[in-house]
């Protein structure tokens, strides 16, 4: 995976990058001092996960993550605890305290592959997407069929995929943005931080609550125009 650093604390940096240099499955292409330093090289490279300090001048982590490309992981790196609950409102893959170890960077950095490698497995045969994927669940790998979902649904540092049948439900240690990138953007639909839902299941939208078997979702204001552009577009007059 490629991986970039950001982070305005050279001594930070320069320990980041020796955690990279003898991770065999992470290749740096780039250290930053700020996130405006870096903004140009994220829009013209794709880069697979940064390692991202918060508090920065000019633009934080936090903003800074708003405006990544959507397959972008992000690992937060910072010596305040305080911004734990923001850093999972962006989809932040992980969330490291200074002064970082081996082993707690280690850790992330095997989350990011374990996605990563989850999302270069949805394959193609030819030209077609598959219509599922595969899914960590405790010790298993559990197929999912993209026709079974009903909704996903964040729950802190994991999703939950709720399924055709009664009740039926998998646990998997990821977030909303990694599976939201693997999933087909014109079957599915991001409604709220804490909701993706499969657009067929939809059985009516009233006063922006969406109700999909007998559950009612709500749709959050950051998401409300793209939404009703939807149903708009949709809907027979």
């Amino acid at each position: 995976m490629t991986c970039a650093i950001i982070d305005d604390e050279p001594l930070a940096a320069d320990l980041l990058a020796s955690y990279v240099e003898k991770t065999p499955f992470l290749q740096l292409v780039g250290t930053y001092s700020s996130a405006v330093e870096a903004m140009k090289m994220i829009r013209n490279n794709a880069v697979d996960l940064l390692f991202l300090d918060i508090q920065m001048p000019e633009l934080s982590g936090l903003e800074f993550a708003t405006i990544l490309p959507q397959h972008t992981m992000v690992v937060f790196t910072t010596a305040f605890d305080r911004y734990a609950v923001e850093s999972y409102r962006v989809n932040a893959l992980d969330y490291l305290l200074k002064p970082i170890s081996y082993d707690s960077f280690l850790r992330s950095a095997n989350k990011a592959l374990q996605n990563y490698e989850l999302m270069n497995a949805v394959c193609h045969e030819g030209n077609t997407r598959a219509r599922f994927f595969f899914v960590k669940s405790g010790y298993k790998l559990v197929r999912v069929d993209f026709d079974e979902i009903l909704y996903i649904e964040g729950v802190k540092d994991y999703v939950r995929l709720w399924l055709t049948g009664e009740d039926r439900k998998i646990d998997s240690l990821m977030n909303m943005k990694t599976l939201e990138a693997l999933l087909p953007k014109t079957d599915f639909m991001r409604i709220h931080r804490s909701y993706i839902i499969n657009l067929s299941k939809v059985q009516h939208l009233d006063h922006l609550r969406i109700l999909i078997g007998c559950i009612h979702l709500p749709v959050s204001d950051g998401y409300k125009e793209a939404v009703m552009k939807y149903f708009s577009q949709h809907t027979i007059e």
